[in-house]
């Protein structure tokens, strides 16, 4: 899995790279484009999806790639390093998403859609692949920007391996808020989430998230707050640890699970070009 990381690596900062280099080749007489390139390079203290951790706590590089056109259509790639081996969350060390939608105002209303299918992609630990329709309504006030959304994972070979929850798909529901401060390069942002389905873990559950973002020219740097409401008596009394055996297995097992939920900050420093 160290090599599939590296390579995820240096194939995430060539193409931004060149994504970079691009403008300056351009013929500056020719028209603006209507399809833009843009890309980002993160590290980050660890990586938390849904407030769970997908890196055991562990530090993570990650990289982005879209291509935009100005219809309101594009595609994007994002990958990160990953947990594996004896992490209670395995999913082989890597991780690639693809998905591509729409995105457009809605009228004069103020509200911009987003919408379109997302697929996630576990080189290492493929039985976890799955894919979700997705969408999202938004609506920007002065230094203030409002969002809620969904994403839907229908029914699926990932499901048939969660053996917590009899639920065969997966509905992920969120509202976000966050604001700018006027005068100053910060801003804060706020995320409330709530899973249900097959992908319960021990129990439908939330995530939540709440930070602030420093900006400085291309970079950005951000800290926030991310946990679950899970708590070890919920790991301890479900399916996931319930065969442990002995009373200090299962406490073991609990603790371990709980490890990868429980509120943690988390550090990350981003270049967009």
């Amino acid at each position: 899995m160290r090599t599939s990381s590296k390579a995820l690596v240096a194939a995430t900062f060539a193409a931004l790279s060149f994504a970079a280099a691009a403008p300056a080749l351009a013929d500056e007489a020719a028209p603006p484009s209507d399809i833009t390139v843009t890309g980002a390079a993160t590290i980050a203290s660890q990586y938390r999806f849904r407030g769970v951790a997908q890196s055991d706590n562990k530090p993570v590089v990650q990289g982005t790639f879209t291509i935009a056109h100005s219809s309101g259509f594009y595609i994007t790639t994002w990958g990160s390093s990953a947990s594996a081996g004896n992490s209670p969350i395995n999913i082989g060390g890597t991780e690639i998403d693809v998905y591509g939608g729409y995105t457009h105002g809605l009228g004069k209303s103020g509200f911009v859609f987003d919408g379109g299918l997302y697929g996630y992609i576990y080189p290492g630990a493929t039985v976890g692949n799955y894919w979700e329709v997705y969408g999202s309504l938004a609506k920007t006030l002065g230094p203030v920007t409002a969002k809620v959304g969904a994403n839907f994972a229908p029914a699926q070979k990932v499901f048939n391996y969660n053996f917590t929850s009899t639920h065969r798909s997966n509905l992920y529901v969120y509202g976000e808020l966050g604001a700018a401060i006027p005068g100053t390069p910060l801003s804060i942002h706020s995320h409330l989430a709530h899973t249900g389905g097959g992908f319960d873990l021990p129990k439908p559950f939330f995530d939540y998230n709440v930070g602030i973002t420093a900006k400085y020219k291309n970079l950005a740097l951000d800290a926030s707050v991310v946990g679950t409401n899970m708590h070890q008596s919920d790991f301890a009394n479900s399916g996931l640890c319930s065969g442990a055996g002995s009373a200090t297995a299962v406490n073991v097992c609990s603790n371990s699970f709980y490890r990868t939920t429980k509120p943690v900050g988390v550090i990350s420093l981003t270049a967009s070009f």
